[in-house]
């Protein structure tokens, strides 16, 4: 099986858990699909991708997670430090996962940019795993 959905869950947890993303937030507003009635501001997460990142000898995957933040506050202030928070609270997190041990977690990059509508802001942050079963 796939470490993604593993990984996935233990990101979610790890983001809905971290006090100051919550305060910047106004809540645990971490979404894998958000609502209907959007509450500004926000976290999904988004695409993954996964690969073989096996060796000769052990199994592994290599999967590539994006992050959204979404931010109507007028700016990309809110949305900079909301990008900002999501990778602290991932950068050393001990995060668990069912079936697979975590080798390697790192930031491979991050941005803001505006979105088509003129006032939301949208930051998105690509997060590199390695997992190997447990």
């Amino acid at each position: 099986m796939s470490a993604a959905v593993p990984l996935r869950a233990a990101i979610f947890a790890a983001l809905s858990q971290d006090a100051a993303l919550a305060a910047m937030l106004g809540g645990a507003k971490i979404y894998d699909e958000p609502p209907k009635a959007l509450d500004y501001p926000f976290v999904t997460l988004g695409e993954a991708e996964m690969r073989d990142a096996s060796t000769m000898t052990e199994p592994g995957e290599e999967t590539t997670l994006t992050l959204n933040v979404y931010s109507r506050q007028g700016g990309h202030r809110e949305a900079h430090a909301m990008v900002g928070a999501v990778m602290e609270a991932l950068v050393d997190a001990p995060l668990a996962l069912a079936g697979h041990h975590l080798a390697n977690l790192r930031i491979a990059t991050a941005e803001v940019r505006r979105d088509g509508d003129g006032r939301t802001y949208r930051g998105r942050i690509r997060i590199r795993a390695v997992t190997e079963p447990a």
